[in-house]
């Protein structure tokens, strides 16, 4: 079997805009300079993580890596920071700092990582130093999730399509974030379907007092069940709205009801609010 990164497996496709790895706005052959030795950020930063607890099960099913500045601040602190000059290398950096640190805590599940599809030029070419960092650590690439983040800044669906497509042949986990909010909704399913729908919070919060939630989302386990895919809810705050969700049949949950982001650490979901949901 061709190694993943050979050159003869990269797509002639361009991108939307022109590559920082290419001249002339051609898309390189044979991966780029930016790809093999990234430049440094003039700014810190590292990661929280969050939990995203399977209620059926009581465990963990994965860990969603958070940017946060380098003593715990905000993300907003560092993504202030982030311009259209920085963007791929900020991508780059992101990924591989998640990997250092979740295997460094010895993360036993998936690792969710967060990215910018604008920063993706050519999919198979700027992976590749996604794929050194885990292998450099020893991480299994099958247990690495990207969630595509700022969907509504691509307009090109045939972009999107081949990121979810080469990503897949490599062996990661695919999601969209934020499903249901602006452009992140049911016309992306017609050119693509994800291994995983993030449900947007604004679906999620209140959902135990507001009908119109409750029918929106039924609609979509069912949707979930025959593309299929699978479905998580995020933002949780209540008990409520968690037992909701999990009597429409959404067993994935994440959100504050259950365990806040952990700077630099993997924080456990609370047992206490696992043995009330499953109660019902």
């Amino acid at each position: 079997m061709p190694s993943i990164l050979d050159a003869d497996l990269i797509s002639n496709t361009q991108a939307p805009s022109p590559s920082p790895c290419s001249r002339d706005g051609e898309t390189p052959v044979g991966g780029c300079n930016r790809c093999r030795g990234l430049a440094p950020l003039d700014f810190d930063f590292s990661m929280a993580f969050q939990p995203i607890v399977d209620v059926h099960s009581d465990k963990v099913w994965a860990w969603e890596a958070l940017v946060r500045g380098p003593q715990g601040e905000g993300a907003g602190s560092v993504l202030s920071r982030v311009t259209d000059d920085n963007r791929y290398q900020f991508d780059q950096h992101c990924r591989i700092r998640a990997i250092e640190l979740a295997h460094g805590l010895g993360i036993p599940a998936r690792l969710s990582i967060n990215f910018l599809p604008n920063a993706v030029y050519e999919p198979r070419a700027c992976i590749r130093a996604t794929i050194e960092a885990a292998n450099r650590v020893g991480f299994p690439l099958e247990r690495l999730q990207f969630e595509i983040t700022e969907v509504e800044e691509v307009r090109n669906d045939g972009h999107l399509r081949r990121i979810v497509e080469e990503y897949r042949a490599i062996g990661f986990g695919t999601a969209i974030d934020d499903f249901g909010a602006g452009y992140a909704g049911l016309n992306l399913l017609t050119h693509f379907q994800p291994d995983v729908l993030k449900i947007d919070m604004n679906l999620v919060r209140n959902i135990d007092q507001d009908r119109t939630r409750r029918l929106i989302v039924r609609n979509l386990v069912q949707l979930a069940g025959e593309l299929p895919c699978t479905l998580i809810a995020e933002g949780i705050e209540t008990l409520d709205e968690a037992r909701c969700l999990a009597d429409l049949g959404i067993t994935l949950h994440q959100g504050y009801a259950y365990a806040r982001p952990g700077f630099e650490s993997l924080p456990q979901p609370d047992t206490a609010m696992l043995e009330k949901v499953k109660a019902g």
